[in-house]
C-alpha cells in the first residue's frame, strides 16, 4: 500500500452536494459550500459521491465540479473526487482527469447495474489503478449498485496494487470491517459510509466517516471523529445521539432529495432543486424534517415558510 500521511483520509470527509439553478449547476453556491467544510472543521471532502447526484452528471460536470473544488479549497484539506461510473472506459476517463485536476485521491464506485463476479472486480480496479498514480479507494454501496464486494476481493486487490489504500463501505456488516482490517491493517482506511454507524464502525478502527450530514452539520461530525481519535467514547456517544435524528432524516426520502430541502430550509442553499428521477419532498415529509432541524437546533422557528422548495 502507498505510504501515507498519518492524518490524510482520516475523520470527517462529507459528500459534498451538486447544487443545481435552472436546470445547469449553481458553481457559485457549490464553492461557498466547500469553503463551509473548510472552516467548519471537515477533514476533507468528497466531491461526486452519491449525495452529489453524480449518475445525473455529464463527465464534463463531473470534471469541472473537482476542478472547482480543488480550486476553492486551494490544499487546505484534502479533495477525494468520485470517479466511478458503470463504464470502465468511463470511470478511466473521468478518474484520469481528476488526478490531473488535483484530486488528492479517488473514490470509485463498483460498476452498478452489471453485477460482475468477484474476479470481475478484482481486473476492474487493478485497470483503474494501473492509470493513475494518487490513491484509490473502492466504494462499496450494495443496496445502491446491487454489487456486493467480499473482504478477500478487497485484500486480494490490495496486495495486486499499492494504489488501493481504502474502502467506502456503506453496509451494516461489520464483520467485513474486522476481516479486512485484521488482513491489512490499520493503516488500510475504512469510512463508514452509513451515517448512523459512524461511531460503531470508527469504534472497531475505520479511519472515519463520508457522512452527508456532514453537509448540515460539519463541525459536530468532525467533533465526533475526533472524540473517537482522542479515545473519548464519553463524548463520542453524545455526538452520536445528538446526530441520530439526523442522520435518519437523511433517509425519509431517497438520498439526497431530504438532505437538500433541509439545507435550503437553513439557508445553504437557494434551491432544492433535483434533476428527475428524482424530485422534491412532499408536505408531510417536510415537516418531519422541519422538526428534526428544529430540535437539531438548526432551525430557530419550525413554524416558518413551509413552501414546496424549488424541484427539478
Amino acid at each position: 500500500m502507498l505510504k501515507l500521511d498519518k492524518a490524510f483520509l482520516r475523520g470527517s470527509y462529507p459528500p459534498v452536494v451538486t447544487p443545481f439553478r435552472d436546470g445547469k449547476i449553481d458553481f457559485e453556491t457549490f464553492a461557498s459550500l466547500i469553503d463551509r467544510q473548510v472552516k467548519g472543521g471537515s477533514h476533507g471532502i468528497v466531491i461526486g459521491g452519491t449525495t452529489g447526484e453524480p449518475s445525473s452528471l455529464t463527465v464534463d460536470e463531473r470534471c469541472e465540479l473537482v476542478k472547482v473544488a480543488v480550486q476553492t479549497v486551494a490544499r487546505r484539506i484534502p479533495v477525494v473526487a468520485g470517479t466511478g461510473s458503470q463504464s470502465l472506459a468511463e470511470t478511466i476517463e473521468i478518474t484520469t482527469k481528476a488526478e490531473k485536476l488535483g484530486a488528492d485521491a479517488v473514490l470509485v464506485v463498483t460498476p452498478y447495474y452489471i453485477k460482475p463476479p468477484q474476479r470481475g472486480l478484482v481486473q476492474y480496479f487493478l485497470a483503474v489503478a494501473e492509470r493513475i498514480e494518487i490513491p484509490l479507494l473502492i466504494y462499496h454501496i450494495p443496496g445502491r449498485t446491487s454489487v456486493t464486494v467480499k473482504a478477500s476481493t478487497v485484500v486480494e486487490i490490495a496486495e495486486r496494487t499499492p494504489k488501493l489504500v481504502g474502502i467506502k463501505h456503506a453496509s451494516t456488516d461489520l464483520g467485513f470491517v474486522t476481516e479486512v482490517l485484521g488482513r491489512l491493517g490499520q493503516e488500510f482506511r475504512i469510512f463508514c459510509g452509513l451515517e448512523a454507524l459512524s461511531l460503531p464502525m470508527m469504534a472497531i478502527g475505520a479511519a472515519g466517516t463520508m457522512n452527508a450530514v456532514g453537509n448540515l452539520d460539519p463541525a459536530r461530525v468532525a467533533k465526533l471523529c475526533e472524540a473517537l481519535k482522542g479515545n473519548q467514547l464519553q463524548i463520542a456517544r453524545q455526538l452520536h445521539y445528538s446526530l441520530s435524528a439526523l442522520n435518519e432524516a437523511i433517509f425519509l426520502d431517497t438520498n439526497p432529495v431530504p438532505l437538500k430541502y433541509m439545507m435550503w430550509r437553513i439557508g445553504l442553499l437557494p434551491s432544492a432543486e433535483l434533476r428527475l428521477p428524482l424530485v422534491p419532498v412532499g408536505a408531510e415529509c417536510r415537516e418531519q424534517l422541519d422538526a428534526v432541524l428544529f430540535e437539531a437546533d438548526l432551525l430557530k422557528n419550525k413554524s416558518g415558510s413551509m413552501q414546496q422548495p424549488t424541484g427539478s
